[in-house]
């Protein structure tokens, strides 16, 4: 079993002054923490696995395709693979967990 703490991997992730901290990888997904402070820019580009966001704080906008919402605390988004995807609009620091299948890079 392993057990993860989300303020150990806020601090573990911001000790090593990135906005994405992978900390579970397996075969078949790897799990990562990623931070976008309030009126920050997402650098992402489509990636080629599959993935889902959960929102575990703040607010923000997310666009997936042409496809546009809203999410806050508890919504979960399915990015299929190769789909363009950026959260925008952030009016409260977000902080999501990010599911990858198969696993990230």
């Amino acid at each position: 079993m392993k057990v993860f703490r989300l303020d150990d991997l806020e601090a573990e992730r911001a000790a090593n002054d990135g906005a994405y901290l992978q900390f579970l990888r397996e075969r078949n997904m790897s799990v990562g923490l990623y931070a976008l402070d309030a009126g920050s820019h997402d650098p992402q580009n489509p990636h080629s696995q599959d993935e889902v966001y959960f929102v575990v704080s703040g607010r923000a906008s997310v666009s997936v395709g042409l496809e546009t919402t809203e999410v806050a605390r508890g919504s979960v988004i399915y990015v299929p693979a190769g789909v363009s995807h950026k959260f925008h609009h952030i009016s409260e620091d977000l902080r999501v967990l990010v599911v990858f299948s198969p696993p990230e890079g």
